[in-house]
């Protein structure tokens, strides 16, 4: 485990219900940052309670933390995820331009999902105890176009479309340093960096997109992420800004 960051505790498991419940369960048993690894889940899901499908042999993990600063800053740290798992697909693969980010918490390989990353927070009030970012990555299989939303970014798998073939821990490996800079970046400096780097690697910037809620769609051009990780759309009606949308283009 070259360069396997100092003080992150890292946890590899047959099988479990998902990384994420499992992340909850552990939480306050942790001294400090922890990688929960496995290997099987049975009970994964994705954004809104969606099914994740899980294949043997890709990536399901989930990092706890235990963030300091206030809600709306902690949710930034999905751009610091992307951020790291786009640095971990380029050390795999070399291909600088074949990656890019999809707002809010997704990375493309040649315009297909690659990876998707999901963040949830335990805590009371405006505290927030602890943080799991949750990461599923298509390392050697991908869904079947039928078991995503219709209109959806199609999936794709790093074995496939790169012929990289990575076991799941060779994979945090690379992740986990990744994200330990990225995180350290974050706390020192703030969000600034981390949206500069985030948007110069950002999928269709400048394009006309479709954000879509549970209630509307609003479509317009994909304009910048504002200083608080907002998409700004500029549509007929002007500038609007984008709190939380899935993304169709």
């Amino acid at each position: 485990m070259m360069d396997w960051p100092q003080g992150v505790g890292r946890r590899v498991l047959a099988s479990v219900d998902s990384t994420m419940a499992e992340g909850a369960r552990v939480a306050p048993s942790l001294m400090g940052p922890e990688w929960i690894l496995t290997h099987e889940q049975t009970a994964g899901h994705g954004r809104r309670g969606r099914a994740w499908a899980s294949p043997s042999g890709n990536f399901m993990a989930s990092l706890v933390l235990r963030p300091s600063e206030p809600p709306d800053q902690v949710a930034l740290r999905s751009f610091v995820a992307a951020l790291a798992l786009r640095e971990a697909f380029v050390a795999a693969t070399g291909r600088e331009n074949a990656f890019k980010l999809k707002w809010p918490n997704d990375v493309l390989l040649n315009g297909g999902k690659v990876a998707g990353i999901l963040l949830e927070s335990i805590g009371a009030g405006m505290q927030v105890d602890h943080l799991i970012i949750g990461i599923g990555v298509n390392l050697v299989a991908a869904p079947s176009p039928e078991q995503v939303e219709e209109g959806a970014t199609s999936p794709v798998s790093l074995l496939k479309e790169m012929g990289t073939r990575l076991t799941p821990e060779a994979f945090l490996d690379l992740l986990a340093p990744a994200y330990a800079r990225w995180e350290a970046s974050f706390t020192t400096y703030g969000f600034g960096p981390i949206r500069t780097a985030w948007l110069k690697d950002a999928a269709r910037v400048g394009e006309v997109i479709t954000a879509r809620t549970t209630k509307e769609s609003r479509t317009g051009t994909f304009e910048t992420v504002d200083e608080a990780g907002n998409l700004i759309l500029k549509t007929a009606k002007g500038r609007e800004v984008i709190t939380a949308a899935e993304i169709f283009f």
